[in-house]
């Protein structure tokens, strides 16, 4: 079982120091929320009963080497961070503090966890940020990884906000492993064409967006990996809510026909729904979306094992 989360989904930290010093000890992982970045980018985290101290080249892989940028520091403020505490000392005052280490924690998880994924493995992860390309998450202390926006899901999206938002916890699988970095997807987890639409029947109406306006007709998604296609109504614009009538289902064509009957203005910052995977554990060797015999084909082969 993977013992390595994400920051934010540890939650333990040593109640004094004698806890503190077992921690040195067994060099047990711990987790705490960094309350300050200095101007030399050394961050200052709150454990409690006393502060702790990540000096800049101890604050993540790749910073001494210039690989990683000050951002990764600069952004942990007010957010939890993981570490290793490598001891106790007292600066001139006379105030003891904690000694701390984010990068020893990142060397454990990579040499534990991450680098023996395998392509196909499903995992869990923390959107961290997004850009129009696609979310950046975090897949075990701190440790980032990529969706491009292409594997979020099979319907399309304008920007990975349309389905994510930031500190949520979703599932992803394994895409490639290049020199250690990892490439994670997202839409396999959730069903094929048949799994999704068999949520559906003719004749009812249900709640839909729309994803695309084309001069035959509006693409409307019903679930993140199903999207039916909507007679020209005027007054619709791209990322509105409507309600369809579901005309036709038609399998052998992966095809869904629908009507608009009426359109609503989406909630201000509206945060997207949580999600039932289809699949959340074990490994994929290969996927396919696609109804057999259907003229079009959408399959994942994961990369060799």
């Amino acid at each position: 079982m993977n013992s390595y989360f994400p920051e934010g989904e540890l939650a333990k930290c040593p109640a004094n120091i004698k806890e503190a010093e077992e921690y040195i000890r067994t060099g047990t992982i711990a987790e705490a929320v960094c309350v300050m970045c200095s101007g030399g980018h050394d961050l200052v985290v709150d454990l409690g009963f006393m502060k702790g101290r990540i000096s800049r080249c101890e604050g993540a892989i790749g910073i001494e080497e210039g690989t990683t940028r000050d951002i990764a520091l600069i952004s942990r403020v007010n957010k939890p961070v993981c570490f290793k505490i490598t001891g106790i000392e007292t600066d001139n005052d006379g105030t003891s503090y904690a000694v701390l280490s984010r990068r020893l924690a990142q060397e454990e998880c990579i040499d534990k966890y991450i680098s023996r994924l395998k392509c196909g493995d499903i995992i869990d992860a923390k959107v961290t940020h997004m850009e129009q390309f696609g979310a950046f998450v975090d897949i075990g202390c701190g440790i980032p990884s990529l969706i491009p926006i292409d594997l979020i899901s099979v319907s399309r999206i304008a920007h990975p906000s349309d389905r994510f938002f930031v500190g949520q916890n979703i599932k992803a699988a394994v895409k490639t492993i290049d020199d250690g970095k990892i490439t994670l997807s997202h839409k396999e987890l959730l069903g094929t064409w048949l799994e999704n639409a068999g949520n559906f029947s003719i004749g009812e109406t249900v709640t839909g967006i729309v994803r695309s306006i084309e001069s035959y007709g509006i693409f409307v998604e019903l679930r993140p990996n199903l999207a039916g296609l909507a007679e020209l109504k005027q007054d619709i614009q791209v990322g509105c809510k409507v309600s369809v009538y579901i005309k036709a289902i038609i399998p052998e064509k992966m095809k869904i026909k629908l009507i608009i009957v009426d359109k609503f203005d989406c909630p201000k910052n509206e945060k997207p729904p949580a999600y039932d995977y289809y699949i959340s554990s074990g490994s994929l060797e290969s996927w396919k979306y696609s109804v057999e015999g259907s003229e079009k084909l959408i399959v994942t082969d994961f990369c060799p094992r």
